[in-house]
């Protein structure tokens, strides 16, 4: 974690902002600015925990802001101790706090127990800026409040930074949902974290998620979330990435294209690979569609690659279909209120009353085209091989007008899950209302 102090900016100050308004001190407006407003709240906050009060978020400030970043806390029980005494304290739930530690009973505590309480916020913030670091800290939060999820990366971005999965259910049916395939939407990766959290939430409560049994989506199917398949594109969007030679060369690649604003406008990995037009279906024809746009090499968006299956961020995607059976898939995107439900001729069974029922409540357009319409909009549909898979010589990495990212030195990236700092995701339990304490 970053130091940060007075006149910084970014997304790291906005996450400060955010574990300083979360545990009750006011830094003002959570804009990613520190200001005097800021620097007060943060100096309040080092005074109560018993820090130095520097002003600056040093890593032991880091530290103690955690339970307000992750949304737990940690206590060791004491005498006397129950979860509902704990739940008065800490204006939580017994529920809640039962979900977050399934491995202790509640009528058999013991002094010197650690307990996990889960705080009164939900975990997955909003108004701030999803980087990599937010993600891994939100993934964190809700493997500790629901344990019962399950976790764990499908595979490395061209940076080397983890691209995560989470999971929740026990059912045969398969489904996989996932967001920021471009990196300027990243606004859906939060979109689909608040709707994992409020599928928790229901399972919680034994409430019903948009009018289904949650127990019994939970028992039926089983949900795959990939919630930021670009973390480095996102990353560059938001300015957590803001120097170095991934930036650089990044920003070379963009001088070419001065219409798309940098790096606001883009889309691709670190490569300068769309990632969305990297999957083997229709691959050629949508070589030949942005070549004629003109991206014949690395740019901010629509270039394709050398081949199908090129970068590492598309490939961890194709082989997590082909290692599960997904009966749906859902990809999100941030631009147009359109669902493309079909892939040039290619129906799904199903596929139109699902995209007219997903459509309807957000008054969504859902469209049928033709197969060349299809194509021109360059929806490149399943991810699944519809010829022979790529060879590993078609995974390497691009050429590149400037140094190669591959060649570049850096420091490894360490994680919210491996970081010795941070409490590590608890093995995965079966959930609290599944096997009921005698």
């Amino acid at each position: 974690m970053d130091e940060y102090g007075f006149g910084s900016r970014g997304p790291g100050v906005q996450l400060l902002q955010l574990g300083l308004s979360r545990a009750g001190y006011q830094p003002g407006r959570i804009d990613g600015s520190f200001g005097r407003g800021t620097e007060n709240a943060l100096r309040q906050f080092q005074q109560a925990q018993g820090l130095p009060t520097t002003g600056r978020s040093d890593a032991a400030t880091w530290q103690a802001m955690m339970p307000w970043l992750i949304g737990t806390r940690f206590v060791q029980l004491r005498q006397g101790d129950t979860f509902w005494r704990l739940s008065q304290q800490y204006d939580t739930s017994v529920a809640a706090i039962s979900a977050a530690n399934p491995e202790l009973d509640p009528r058999d505590l013991r002094p010197g127990q650690t307990v996990a309480i889960p705080l009164d916020f939900p975990v997955v913030p909003t108004g701030i800026a999803f980087t990599s670091q937010v993600l891994e800290l939100v993934l964190t939060g809700l493997l500790l409040r629901y344990p019962y999820l399950g976790s764990g990366a499908i595979g490395s971005s061209a940076r080397g930074l983890p691209i995560w999965s989470v999971s929740i259910g026990e059912g045969e049916t398969q489904v996989f949902y996932n967001a920021a395939h471009h990196a300027n939407e990243w606004i859906t990766t939060p979109v689909l974290l608040a709707f994992l959290e409020e599928y928790c939430l229901a399972l919680l409560d034994g409430d019903t998620l948009y009018g289904y049994d949650a127990a019994e989506l939970f028992r039926r199917t089983t949900l795959s979330i990939v919630p930021m398949v670009d973390p480095d594109g996102v990353d560059l969007v938001t300015g957590y990435l803001s120097s170095g030679p991934w930036y650089e060369c990044a920003k070379q690649w963009a001088e070419n294209y001065p219409a798309i604003p940098f790096p606001e406008g883009w889309k691709a990995n670190l490569n300068g690979v769309d990632l969305n037009l990297q999957y083997p279906a229709g691959w050629e024809e949508a070589k030949r569609i942005k070549e004629s746009m003109g991206f014949t090499s690395p740019a901010p968006r629509d270039y394709v690659g050398t081949a199908p299956l090129t970068q590492p961020e598309a490939l961890a995607v194709y082989r997590h279909t082909l290692r599960n059976d997904f009966r749906l898939t859902l990809s999100y995107h941030a631009q147009g209120k359109l669902i493309y439900w079909r892939y040039l001729d290619y129906l799904p069974p199903h596929s139109e009353e699902i995209a007219q029922a997903m459509g309807e409540p957000a008054a969504t357009r859902w469209r049928k085209l033709p197969p060349s319409a299809a194509t021109r909009a360059t929806r490149i549909g399943s991810s699944r091989p519809t010829t022979a898979p790529a060879t590993p010589s078609r995974w390497a990495r691009v050429s590149a007008p400037c140094p190669s990212p591959s060649l570049m030195g850096s420091t490894p990236i360490t994680s919210a899950f491996s970081s010795s700092a941070w409490p590590s995701p608890p093995s995965r339990p079966s959930p609290p209302w599944r096997k009921p304490h005698p």
